[in-house]
């Protein structure tokens, strides 16, 4: 096993961040009827973090929300017999808003497929984006993001930890070894 490697350290990642808000206000022409929303776990953190920005660089205040895809997965035979679902809040409805979905780290395009399944429960916005903080390549679905804070190469056998203050005690983004199956 190799040690793993710090790709971006805290200071890389607000700078990352920063730079996301700034995109998503353009790509969305402002934020009148913008709604950001994170996919749980580190997705809603970062989603957070991005309002954050968006709100104090436009001076304007933006709905935020926070997905949890569980019951939503193509996989859910396989989480076992009684997965564990985190809440979904949102506001009531996304009937003509501009929804800016916020993940962590775009890999296979799954999650997001279930994120866009469970956005249509709540109805149907203007215009849905996607914004990651990392792509990784390796895509099993036609997914792509809208605006990525970085994209990384990743080798056969490793696997990309992003790691937030607010729920691992410390910001970074980590190459590490894939766990042995």
């Amino acid at each position: 096993m190799s040690k793993p490697t710090t790709l971006l350290d805290a200071r890389a990642i607000d700078r990352t961040l920063r730079r996301i808000a700034d995109e998503i206000v353009e790509l969305n022409s402002g934020t009148d009827d913008l709604v950001v929303v994170g996919i749980e776990r580190r997705g809603v953190q970062l989603a957070d973090r991005i309002v954050a920005l968006i709100e104090k660089q436009e001076n304007a205040t933006v709905a935020r929300g926070a997905l949890d895809i569980t019951l939503y997965r193509d996989d859910l035979q396989t989480v076992g017999p009684r997965p564990v679902v985190g809440r979904t809040t949102l506001p009531l409805t996304l009937d003509g808003k501009r929804v800016v979905i916020v993940d962590d780290v775009l890999y296979t395009g799954r999650t997001i497929r279930a994120a866009l399944d469970e956005l249509a429960d709540f109805g149907r916005p203007a215009r849905i984006a996607l914004v990651v903080l990392i792509d990784r390549g390796g895509r099993e679905l036609p997914i792509h993001a809208d605006i990525v804070g970085r994209t990384i190469d990743v080798p056969a056998g490793k696997r990309v930890d992003v790691l937030l203050s607010e729920v691992d005690d410390r910001d970074a983004v980590i190459l590490a070894d894939r766990d042995p199956a």
